[in-house]
């Protein structure tokens, strides 16, 4: 064979062709994984970005409404909202405190402690929703590698037993075999790099929604046990900000 034939010859569907099932087995998990990471970063950051959207007016919205007209304004927002069920959740402990102490069965736990329990589960189920998918990323951008790493050393060891059963050692039909095992570690290093950069922009960014969810709760708590409404940590370093500025 001469050696432009040899190189026109080489390519991943060739390699495909002559590897066993390990390899395809191999190849099949890449592509499972590179689909596994792309859905859940598409899925969670689009939940991020429609939760940062709507976090402010969200917030500010149920501090502006009345009392007696917040609760149903929490029940019309969409089932993804994250703070308006956390609030709602304060609600409904607020008001299963009160029937426990008519029923004289609360015991001794303070009206406060029962809420701030009540709202600090909330806070983290709410986080643990928005962390849901970020393990498959990280075990995607960590394994990816070794797994396609693994498809080559496969490959190479099957094109090297080929060749020493043909006695044919030439470098055109060295090349074209091998070339084509390292076309997997390559893979592999495209299935890990978008999962670990979508992990990455997506715990960066959930930092920010955690650390909101917080500030609310402890809002909430200072709601419902003095009944006196106030500001969302939100508004209040905004109105700090434009302090800032105006100074």
């Amino acid at each position: 064979m001469e050696p432009g034939q040899a190189l026109t010859s080489m390519s991943f569907e060739n390699f495909l062709r002559q590897t066993d099932a390990v390899g395809i087995f191999v190849f099949g998990l890449l592509i499972v994984m590179s689909i596994a990471s792309w859905f859940f970063i598409f899925l969670k950051g689009a939940r991020v970005i429609r939760i940062r959207s709507k976090a402010s007016h969200v917030v500010s919205s149920f501090w502006n409404t009345e009392p007696d007209k917040a609760i149903a304004w929490l029940e019309q927002q969409p089932d993804w909202e994250p703070f308006s069920k956390i609030a709602l959740d304060g609600e409904f402990a607020m008001n299963h405190y009160d029937q426990l102490s008519a029923d004289r069965t609360a015991g001794t736990l303070h009206r406060a402690e029962f809420l701030d329990r009540a709202l600090r589960a909330a806070a983290d189920r709410e986080m643990e929703r928005l962390e849901t998918g970020l393990t498959v990323l990280a075990s995607v951008g960590s394994t990816a590698p070794f797994v396609g790493l693994f498809g080559t050393v496969w490959g190479i060891f099957h094109a090297l037993i080929r060749i020493g059963a043909t006695g044919d050692t030439s470098l055109d039909q060295v090349a074209g075999p091998v070339g084509e095992s390292l076309i997997m570690t390559a893979l592999g290093l495209g299935v890990a790099v978008p999962a670990v950069l979508g992990y990455n922009l997506l715990v960066r960014n959930n930092r920010v929604i955690i650390a909101a969810f917080h500030a609310f709760a402890e809002d909430l708590l200072a709601y419902l046990t003095t009944g006196a409404r106030v500001p969302s940590s939100m508004d209040h370093h905004r109105a700090h900000r434009l302090q800032e500025k105006a100074a």
